[in-house]
């Protein structure tokens, strides 16, 4: 009896160390009408697969193409984007430089002698050039051939189409008055986007305007909209493909989306430029998605900054930008603190495209970001995010949470402290997912939380 009374002390303790969240919020009274597994908090999409059009059109192209390897090298190309690092600026690539000549220069000092001097600082310029040359890497522009083209295809259209409908999912439920009639999809590829959108908003999108600066590209697009021929029918109508943005500022779209895109431009300058024109054509809502390495969660947050920092002279629209996911904040990433630097990155399922090689099910790990026009769902929007694997054991839950303070807490979630709401939300609850609770500074009242005993707490 005492070693049990002691167990139920060091939990009531391990509870408290980082407490995120204090108990439910229940203002709307949400839980009268749904149970706790479909708390509005769960923003997953079960498992997600491309429409069926969309998947004959992708096997009547890639089975008629005449590709030697064709799964090795999709597989190449998969794993190459994986990889892919933003280019290095010239100012840190100087900076490298000149660290590393410092650690390679002799301490005694050069030789003497007639012309030695000038002979060792050429020998000391060459071995910095030849050190840089293997240790930094080495970003190349990818010119997207016909072939290249089938090969992202085969790759990348499953993949991408899951992080997007997952990404734009969480507009979809937590804003369901939104009902965008345009769309703009900077860097479209194959079409990921606009399939997506279409599944949501298929009854309000009037307009997609596909912008991807190769030529080849769109035509392959093109020719998935209308099932893999050119004399098909097309499934999506009021889709139109540019090789380059607007250039009117005033041109405004109700749904901004950019997927897997800002890595594919050449310097900072470049992406800061791009982004702040994305921001001015959002009328309502800005989508970034990524890698979900960290160099993807890295350029998502460059991207937030260059938006945030307000330097664009052409504005048009007043409205303050607004972080509407994934951050319930308005804080720099707490992933980024100098002891972390790790991504903040999710996990999507999804039917691949029905090749031998593929297996029945994958997991899409990916970055996003999404920016709204002014403050939008203000009712939840302090609710934590669950930033990891939930951990349930008997009688209490792990979150790891990053919530409105901006910090990242470990929550010891128990029915006693919390609530047996609150508990049993987050034994529903995935990563990736919202934990409908108020934060730990929100004192609330004795009488209206549950004090039901942690000790007979059944797990569900």
């Amino acid at each position: 009896m005492m070693s049990l009374r002691l167990w139920v002390h060091q939990l009531r303790a391990l509870s408290s160390l980082a407490p995120g969240v204090s108990r439910l919020d229940n203002s709307s009274d949400f839980l009268d009408r749904l149970p706790h597994r479909k708390h509005p908090g769960i923003m997953r999409v079960k498992l997600t697969r491309l429409p069926q059009e969309a998947q004959t059109a992708a096997q009547v192209l890639l089975q008629g193409c005449a590709i030697r390897d064709l799964e090795k090298r999709a597989g190449f190309l998969k794993n190459y984007l994986w990889s892919r690092k933003r280019p290095m600026e010239e100012r840190e690539l100087r900076v490298r430089a000149a660290k590393l000549e410092m650690e390679l220069r002799d301490p005694v000092g050069p030789p003497t002698g007639p012309g030695s001097s000038q002979e060792q600082e050429k020998k000391l310029q060459q071995r910095v050039m030849n050190t840089l040359r293997k240790n930094i890497y080495h970003w190349q522009p990818l010119s997207y051939t016909e072939e290249l083209c089938l090969l992202y295809l085969a790759s990348r259209f499953d993949g991408g189409y899951a992080a997007v409908t997952r990404a734009m999912q969480e507009i979809r439920q937590r804003v369901p008055e939104f009902s965008p009639r345009t769309l703009l999809d900077f860097g479209s590829g194959v079409g990921s986007v606009t399939w997506a959108a279409h599944s949501l908003w298929g009854d309000s999108l009037g307009e997609y305007m596909c912008i991807d600066s190769a030529a080849s590209m769109n035509r392959l697009s093109e020719l998935v909209l209308r099932g893999g021929s050119e004399t098909g029918n097309v499934h999506i109508s009021g889709v139109y493909f540019r090789q380059f943005l607007p250039v009117s500022p005033k041109v405004q779209f109700d749904l901004v989306v950019s997927a897997f895109s800002l890595n594919e431009l050449a310097s900072l300058s470049e992406r800061e430029k791009n982004v702040q024109s994305l921001w001015r054509k959002t009328g309502g809502f800005l989508v970034l998605v990524e890698n979900g390495t960290r160099e993807g969660h890295q350029l998502l947050m460059e991207a937030r900054d260059t938006v945030f920092r307000g330097q664009d002279t052409e504005i048009w629209d007043p409205r303050p930008p607004h972080v509407f996911a994934p951050c319930p904040h308005q804080l720099s990433c707490p992933k980024l603190a100098d002891k972390l630097q790790v991504p903040c990155n999710f996990l999507q399922q999804y039917q691949p495209l029905p090749f031998k090689w593929n297996p029945p099910q994958s997991l899409e790990k990916f970055s996003f970001l999404i920016l709204s026009r002014g403050s939008v769902g203000e009712a939840d929007a302090q609710w934590p995010r669950v930033i990891a694997p939930v951990l349930r054991r008997p009688r209490h839950v792990h979150c790891h949470l990053c919530c409105a303070d901006g910090q990242l807490h470990h929550d010891v979630i128990t029915a006693h402290r919390h609530g047996r709401d609150l508990y049993r939300c987050a034994r529903s609850s995935e990563w990736g997912d919202r934990l409908p609770g108020l934060p730990s500074s929100v004192t609330s009242d004795p009488d209206a939380e549950q004090t039901e005993n942690g000790e007979t707490e059944p797990a569900p």
